[in-house]
């Protein structure tokens, strides 16, 4: 393939957005989860500590959640101008995923943002409380939408081909769609994800913090939300990706075998702790510390089941071998050095303060959630290919029929936008994590450990407002 061509250049561009734009969507995703919780502790207890908290963690919300709709919208545009033809012969499925994501999903998520934002002290506490936790359900039931429009790309069903586009002709066939297992399973997996990435967010900017000696006492109560909710995210996440696994693997067997390297079809296939691939002589140039059956198991949940190798699929069907290795093993790797630090975490919990390696560790750890992210969806989308939609249209097929030129211009442009938008929320997120949680006017000069938590009120949300 031409790496100047309209189909390369096209998903280059597509590329930058869906990865710029996933930066931001799952942090909003995970952070309001725990906002919620913080505030309903507010709400029980009447603690103003907390509600400093809800506020800075809010205020590091909104930035990425701005960032997300903007890079969101650009995203969408890209369907018309650079995939015309895709646009036109999935539209009829598209359009009422999207159509309830938009009017239902992402119309409640706004709604309730702007409650919350511009509430505090303005509806009952009681009132705004629900409006946080609106915004989180709202957030997360967006992402089902979505997720089961690309889910049919991965796995097209229920569908009926008339004039030569994809449409829902019946209820059963909306119904079908939308109870797809493979796209409910990438739904779990992208939302634990998240969800953990929200949570070793706040443990890696509290431990931060905490080792700065920065409202160290504050702190340290995001430690002990964060920390088991961190675990028990990890815990579920890896549960899912297994289920997800075997799914996938009835599903897209050569996205299986590219990402195992596993050639040839075998019974029993073996697991390899290390392996290197020979592309070209179509092998494995290093294979290490293999465990016999274990791709059997883990593809199939039978030691002894057979695994399709690449070589039964032609090679014009087979994806790129190699990013699909590399972002799978990244992917994993991630995931076990992510249960170590949210065990550590967990353990050491209610002291973090005392045990400075493991804060350091928490803090250096930030960016690693997003490259476990970006790596699990380059496997998902570089392991569909050759297939726009996954053994019915090619990705040559579907591109827009316009100049090659036009859309290394839109790429250039589209990249250095978003690297302008990427050093703006940087900027804007470094600058509330340095100004820490805001402390009450009439208690700013006082340390962490002289200042008194308000007395607890009643929660009926109706004589003390937020």
């Amino acid at each position: 393939m031409e790496w100047l061509s309209v189909e390369m250049l096209s998903r280059m561009q597509f590329a930058v957005a869906v990865f710029f734009h996933f930066l931001f969507v799952p942090l909003t995703l995970g952070l309001s989860l725990l906002i919620a919780v913080m505030q309903t502790i507010y709400y029980r207890t009447g603690d103003e500590r907390y509600k400093r908290l809800v506020r800075f963690w809010g205020r590091l919300f909104l930035i990425n959640f701005a960032v997300g709709v903007v890079t969101g919208i650009s995203l969408v545009f890209q369907f018309g101008t650079n995939w015309s033809r895709y646009s036109e012969y999935v539209g009829g499925v598209f359009g009422p995923l999207l159509a309830i994501e938009a009017t239902v999903a992402f119309f409640l998520e706004s709604t309730f943002i702007a409650v919350w934002h511009f509430g505090w002290e303005r509806v009952s506490k009681k009132l705004h409380l629900a409006s946080i936790w609106l915004v989180t359900l709202a957030g997360n039931i967006s992402a089902i939408w979505i997720i089961l429009a690309n889910g049919w790309m991965q796995n097209p069903v229920g569908y009926t081909e008339i004039n030569g586009v994809a449409q829902l002709a019946n209820l059963g066939d909306f119904l079908t769609v939308i109870s797809n297992p493979y796209a409910w399973g990438q739904f779990f997996h992208t939302i634990l994800g998240a969800w953990v990435l929200g949570g070793f967010f706040v443990l890696g900017i509290s431990a931060w913090l905490i080792l700065q000696g920065k409202q160290a006492d504050l702190f340290s109560r995001c430690v002990k939300i964060a920390a088991p909710f961190t675990l028990a995210a990890v815990l579920c996440l890896m549960l899912v990706g297994h289920l997800h696994g075997n799914t996938m693997s009835r599903v897209q067997p050569t996205k299986l075998a590219a990402m195992e390297l596993l050639w040839d079809t075998q019974k029993g296939a073996p697991f390899y702790i290390f392996q290197w691939p020979d592309v070209e002589n179509e092998r494995n140039a290093i294979e290490l510390i293999p465990i016999p059956g274990m791709l059997s198991f883990l593809a199939y949940s039978d030691f002894e089941a057979e695994v399709q190798g690449l070589k039964d699929f032609p090679k014009q069907d087979r994806p790129p071998v190699l990013p699909v290795f590399l972002s799978f093993r990244l992917m994993v790797a991630l995931g076990g050095l992510f249960l170590l630090l949210a065990a550590l975490a967990c353990l050491y919990r209610k002291d973090l303060g005392k045990h400075r390696l493991t804060a350091w560790m928490l803090f250096l750890n930030l960016p690693l959630p997003y490259i476990a992210i970006a790596a699990g969806w380059m496997l998902a989308e570089v392991g569909r290919q050759p297939w726009i939609i996954y053994g019915l249209k090619r990705t040559s097929e579907m591109a827009s029929p316009i100049p090659a030129s036009s859309v290394g211009i839109s790429l250039l442009a589209f990249t250095m936008a978003y690297a302008f938008l990427g050093v703006v929320a940087l900027y804007l997120m470094r600058k509330t994590v340095m100004q820490g949680a805001e402390a009450p006017s009439n208690q700013a000069a006082e340390p962490p450990s002289k200042q008194v938590a308000a007395t607890p009120s009643k929660p009926d949300g109706g004589e003390n407002h937020a």
